[in-house]
């Protein structure tokens, strides 16, 4: 079998391997497709009596790499017939008789079809360097989709790459000892008091592994995710490790609307354990284990409070620091409260800006309305609660009247009362024609 001879081969394919942290089985595999293409574009350039190429013509071609030799080969496989009709796909039966003695019709062979180096040509040359090129990226995405598809939802460590507009390309690895790929840190999933600076490392939350033929990174990597606080209490406090307390709810607000406002976040947690304080497990001896996720968090605000089944207590809790007075739930079906407080804890209940108050109704799931303790008239409020519930049931029936209004009518079945000596005519009944009255005269 003739060769194409291809000098540095192996180094070629040990380099590319090692640059682009692939196997050298993909990379011999996205050499061998780039080569068909290429032994298709020589093909197709070449005028062989009108011969019409179809998509799939070339299907029965193959590349086989010699590594040893530094060469390859084209193959082709064939089917054996009497009379040659394609000769890209079939072979004379004669032919195959002088090799092998006992070939049968319909059997397949490989031949080789392997063209002269200098009639590849130039074009056949540069298409099989931009389809190599390609092959590389679609090895490169398949293998960064298989590696970190089951770690979406997962913090890696991640190293700063470089800027690339308002986005942190970062390096990441899936575990030790493996290669690092680059990670897409968006603007919106950045904290504001982190300093990206160049080979700075942090921690980083794998929101999504992208699919397709995506350009540049397809990792998308969050520091504003509220798994990234999951995963800090979870390493810094071994009852939630133990399963002893758990978090139930978790609501985070990263990039505030405003740059007066700070980023927070409110964490719920609970126990079953009655000797066990989840709160004061979270916290730590003065403040140590919450100090390490404040500190990753460059500085965050984090409240902890406990969790309730009861609303009226979680709703109380989750507008700490505030000291609540009384927590009237108005509205259960539409999840909707009034929170009353003193006047000097109005401020502190609402937050800057109102970021205290639409953390905690994240949290709970209410809508919370503040109120002042001293200006709040229950008689009034009450009165307002019982009007606005009658008008919602005063609007439902009016939409279930219009709704049975619209219903097409039922279709009654009368039966037929006639006597069946009906269906037949009667000789015995006779007509009085000069009695008989007609609506409509004829002219």
């Amino acid at each position: 079998m003739s060769m194409v001879s291809l000098p540095g081969l192996k180094e070629l394919i040990e380099s590319i391997s090692k640059e682009r942290n692939l196997p050298k089985q993909a990379v011999q595999s996205a050499l061998r497709e780039a080569l068909l293409k290429g032994y298709e574009r020589y093909r197709r350039t070449q005028s062989i009596d009108g011969v019409h190429f179809t998509d799939d013509y070339f299907d029965n071609f193959e590349i086989e790499l010699d590594i040893e030799e530094e060469g390859y080969r084209v193959l082709a496989t064939k089917t054996i017939v009497e009379t040659v009709a394609n000769p890209d796909h079939h072979i004379a039966l004669q032919e195959v008789l002088e090799v092998v003695s006992v070939a049968q019709l319909n059997d397949t062979v490989l031949s080789d079809v392997t063209p002269n180096k200098n009639e590849f040509g130039r074009m056949a040359a540069i298409q099989t360097k931009q389809v190599l090129a390609q092959k590389l990226r679609d090895q490169q995405r398949k293998m960064i989709q298989e590696e970190f598809q089951d770690l979406e939802g997962e913090v890696l460590q991640a190293r700063v790459l470089r800027f690339e507009k308002q986005s942190v390309i970062l390096a990441v690895s899936s575990g030790f000892g493996r290669p690092e790929v680059e990670a897409e840190l968006p603007k919106r999933e950045q904290l504001p008091n982190d300093n990206y600076r160049a080979n700075a490392t942090f921690k980083v939350y794998l929101k999504r592994v992208c699919e397709g033929s995506t350009r540049g990174p397809q990792l998308l990597v969050s520091r504003a995710d509220a798994g990234l606080v999951v995963y800090l209490f979870e390493n810094e406090v071994p009852e939630i490790e133990d399963e002893i307390v758990r978090i139930v709810a978790v609501a985070r607000e990263a990039n505030p609307p405003s740059r007066h406002v700070g980023p927070r976040t409110k964490i719920a947690v609970d126990t079953l354990e009655r000797d066990v304080d989840p709160v004061g497990a979270c916290i730590g001896a003065r403040g140590s284990r919450i100090q390490v996720v404040v500190n990753e968090l460059r500085g965050e605000k984090i409240d902890v409070i406990r969790w309730s089944p009861d609303p009226s207590i979680y709703i109380a809790n989750s507008l700490s620091p505030a000291r609540v007075d009384e927590v009237r739930l108005i509205d259960p079906e539409e999840r909707r409260s009034h929170i009353l407080v003193s006047e000097d804890q109005l401020s502190l209940a609402i937050g800057k800006e109102g970021q205290n108050v639409r953390l905690a109704a994240r949290l709970t799931g209410w809508k919370i309305d503040i109120k002042d303790t001293d200006k709040y008239d229950h008689a009034e409020e009450d009165s307002k609660i019982a009007a606005e519930v009658s008008y919602r049931q005063a609007l439902a029936e009016q939409a279930e009247e219009e709704e049975n209004e619209t219903e097409e009518p039922e279709l009654e079945v009368i039966e037929n009362t006639f006597d069946k000596n009906f269906d037949e005519p009667d000789d015995s009944l006779e007509v009085d024609e000069s009695e008989t009255e007609y609506p409509l005269e004829l002219s």
